[in-house]
């Protein structure tokens, strides 16, 4: 039996525990009593239905999306030979780990195939051959939203966007919190968009349960492993390491300034030295979506959050010019960012510095920024993903194929590829 071969995992029965608050803050009328839905379990597709096998000679890889995993691991497009799918393969060199981090790959494979929800991404199949360990994802044919904003929307993409990207990662996290779990590296680049619409949470290697020895822990207190490097993204009760310690929370902080980077291209905090930003979270300065409002926020009863502290957002400007001929409820596409009340209020929720005041994620379901989400198909928040070019697209991959068992370590225009798992 080979090392972190998926057929040696056992699916551990974990009990579902709500963390569901009340909140009596004056912002929280944004928050309905609607319930959330949030499936637990997916609907198989074709692709869910594929027996995938460990025989490396059925994979074709064809071009280098990115790395990860301590850029230990490299991801490729590959197809799959017998059915001709498209997949994504994560290749790690196992000789090239440490001890700590074969147990990390470990714990992460076997965590993963805990879950089974259709905004968390799993693996189809992990095995090893040689030396490397194989696991085999569905192909998110968008990639990641870093790659997304970096490549295309530059300056911010559109609230209809951002509303509907929110809204699948709060369902995923909805379903990791009540499991007990924190993941605790929500970013951009760990969200990932299929090409069917679909908005999938990645990241899980740095997942830790709250659940020891059948009973849920309030708090806890474990530093994530390359937390340097998701700094601007953690919450000030995980760096501050405390007696206080940290919960599920923690999350929705990352969610707010994952938030801020999707609506401006730009993550807080992030031109600041470590030091300073890791002083700053501390003192209580946080960063919020600047611009200027249509109409004051006083005037509804919510606190305008404006610290003195460079945010790293930047006055918004005009996102990029793929304005299209607009009818009827369609979303709005870019326009001069004048962000919304109810994206304002989402957002200064999500960033109290008190993690007592957050909501949790089952709350944020029901927010009135994330309703627009319920009126609009799938298809019509993909029209505003133009002009990105899904990755099952022939125009991408044409032509980068690679004789079978090679290599191709950039991508068809030639550039290395910017996902990160």
């Amino acid at each position: 039996m080979s090392f972190l071969d998926c057929s040696c995992i056992s699916h551990t029965s974990v009990e579902n525990i709500s963390v569901e608050d009340h909140y009596d803050t004056v912002s929280h009328h944004y928050l309905t009593n609607e319930p959330a839905a949030c499936s637990l379990s997916k609907t198989p597709t074709n692709d869910d239905m594929t027996v995938y096998s460990t025989d490396i000679s059925h994979y074709q890889l064809l071009s280098e999306l990115g790395e990860g995993f301590y850029d230990l691991s490299v991801v490729c497009l590959a197809r799959h030979r017998p059915t001709g799918n498209l997949v994504a393969v994560k290749r790690t060199n196992l000789d090239n780990c440490t001890e700590e981090q074969l147990g990390v790959l470990q714990n992460e494979v076997l965590q993963t195939q805990l879950f089974h929800h259709p905004n968390i991404l799993t693996s189809q199949i992990v095995f090893t051959s040689s030396s490397k360990l194989w696991v085999v994802s569905p192909l998110m044919a968008y990639g990641s939203a870093d790659c997304l904003v970096k490549t295309y929307f530059s300056d911010g993409m559109s609230e209809s966007l951002i509303a509907f990207i929110l809204y699948g990662v709060l369902k995923g996290l909805d379903y990791l919190h009540r499991m007990g779990y924190i993941h605790r590296s929500v970013k951009a680049s760990h969200i990932l968009l299929s090409g069917d619409g679909c908005v999938y949470l990645s990241g899980l290697h740095s997942l830790y349960s709250m659940v020891r020895d059948g009973k849920r822990s309030k708090v806890v207190f474990d530093v994530p492993e390359q937390s340097s490097t998701v700094l601007p993204w953690l919450s000030p009760e995980l760096l501050r390491q405390d007696l206080h310690g940290y919960d599920v929370k923690s999350d929705i902080y990352s969610l707010g300034i994952t938030a801020c980077e999707l609506a401006s291209g730009r993550v807080p905090f992030q031109d600041m030295h470590p030091t300073l930003m890791l002083l700053q979270k501390l003192k209580g300065s946080h960063c919020c979506l600047l611009d200027i409002h249509p109409f004051p926020l006083e005037g509804l009863g919510l606190k305008v959050s404006r610290s003195g502290v460079d945010s790293g957002i930047g006055e918004s400007v005009a996102a990029s010019s793929i304005m299209r001929t607009m009818t009827g409820e369609r979303p709005q596409s870019p326009a001069p960012k004048n962000f919304s009340v109810l994206f304002h209020n989402l957002v200064e929720l999500c960033l109290q510095h008190d993690p007592e005041k957050r909501p949790s994620a089952r709350s944020l379901l029901t927010h009135a920024f994330l309703k627009q989400v319920k009126r609009h198909t799938k298809d019509s928040f993909l029209t505003l993903l133009h002009p990105a070019v899904p990755l099952n697209n022939p125009q991408y991959w044409q032509g980068c194929e690679t004789a079978a068992g090679q290599d191709s370590t950039t991508s068809p225009d030639g550039t290395a590829g910017a996902w990160e798992f």
